[in-house]
């Protein structure tokens, strides 16, 4: 599709390829992998770009850099201004001290500490205000006005699409014969400008948005209905109430279909990530996974390429997620026992446990439960087993002993 056709859009392809000659040399160009067992499980031909990879382990350089490449001399002199808790941030306040361009940062008094500092890290100043996004970005405009500043808006920008659409262009030049890209959609700024650049190298090639169920934004504008978001989604990236004027002019125009995927696709692919790929996603870069594992039918021998797009995750939260993979997958479970408080009743069944194989996680050894008789005790027990078969021999075994389990 030449420029001619995308003449009435935001951005062109000719912005894209002069946005890829700026970045060259300053961002990663982060590889891109055939995906074997990936292909395997979800039947289609996995394509992934490792966008985690980029220095600030996320696409957002791409968009900041360009952004801020295209600021006068005097804005330079005075600084940008970014309101952000996440990616954005660190791509803005690290490429603007490479350039030696003053940065502020205003972010949720919420934001986690470590998220804080590893801004800060960056050079930038921090300005902690409000409790969440909107509040912080209406601070940031209220500095911005007063201080004389640069907005750098997260999405809604030419320069910011342009820039992310770069990721296309790195796609298809290495798999040109890609049909289907799956991107994550937040405020729209990585998919408008890939689908702008992809449709512009291949008319065919088809562009599959995805959004997580609690922050369907860009589904509900582009449908016409009223926009209904919220929840503790772990896809925060994407976490998303009001979507960009540009980018929605695009994704109208250029994007195919919208999925939504549930939590539970978003903490599998997340896992797959680690156990396959041996790789950290963050939600929002796990989303076209998960859309994948949401939606295999769509995508059954396709060539697809993914953006991993992003490996910002707490690691509390990634710890939870693997643990609850284990859960799903009946490698970890909880049983219990009652039975008599006496001397050696735990070692026994300790016994029981590790003579079939299992692992104790943690027990917990509780005498004062009121449905159990005062001379008995109830022994919660977290055991570590192969699979679900393993964990109903475990269970046999304790019940041929006499202390039959119960699942909690």
């Amino acid at each position: 599709m030449p420029d001619t056709l995308t003449s009435t859009l935001p951005v062109t392809l000719s912005d894209i390829e002069a946005a890829a000659r700026v970045l060259e040399g300053q961002i990663v160009h982060t590889p891109m992998h055939y995906s074997r067992t990936l292909s395997a499980i979800t039947g289609a031909e996995v394509w992934v770009k490792f966008e985690n990879l980029q220095f600030t382990a996320a696409f957002k350089e791409r968009g900041a850099l360009n952004r801020l490449t295209h600021l006068s001399d005097a804005q330079r002199k005075a600084g940008v201004i970014a309101a952000s808790a996440g990616n954005h941030s660190q791509g803005v306040a690290y490429h603007a001290r490479r350039l030696g361009i003053p940065a502020t940062i205003v972010m949720p008094r919420t934001t986690p500490f470590s998220k804080v500092e590893q801004t800060r890290s960056h050079g930038a100043e921090i300005v902690l205000h409000g409790l969440n996004f909107d509040e912080a970005k209406a601070e940031a405009y209220n500095i911005c006005q007063r201080r004389g500043l640069t907005f750098i808006h997260p999405f809604d920008d030419p320069h910011v699409m342009a820039g992310q659409g770069t990721v296309a262009l790195e796609m298809l030049a290495e798999v040109p014969e890609l049909e289907t890209l799956i991107v994550p959609i937040g405020g729209g700024g990585l998919i408008s400008g890939m689908a702008i650049a992809a449709k512009g190298l291949n008319p065919n090639i088809s562009i599959i948005g995805v959004q997580a169920s609690m922050y369907p934004a860009m589904l509900c504008e582009i449908e016409g209905r009223d926009v209904h978001v919220g929840g503790a989604t772990i896809a925060e990236g994407i976490a998303v109430r009001d979507v960009g004027r540009l980018p929605l002019q695009v994704v109208r125009d250029l994007v195919d279909e919208i999925l939504l995927v549930e939590e539970e696709h978003l903490e599998q692919a997340i896992t797959l990530y680690v156990n396959v790929e041996k790789t950290v996603a963050e939600g929002a870069g796990a989303a076209g996974l998960a859309a994948l594992l949401a939606h295999p039918g769509k995508f059954k021998g396709k060539k697809v390429g993914l953006v991993l797009c992003g490996g910002n995750i707490d690691t509390r939260l990634l710890a939870s997620v693997l643990t609850r993979a284990l859960v799903r997958e009946k490698r970890l479970a909880s049983i219990r026992i009652i039975g008599d408080d006496r001397p050696g009743l735990l070692a026994l069944v300790s016994k029981i446990i590790g003579d079939n194989g299992a692992n104790i996680m943690e027990v917990a050894h509780n005498r004062l439960a009121l449905d159990v008789p005062a001379k008995g005790a109830e022994f919660d027990i977290l055991i570590e087993t192969r699979d679900s078969q393993h964990t109903q021999d475990v269970i046999d075994a304790l019940t041929a002993e006499g202390y039959p389990p119960r699942p909690l």
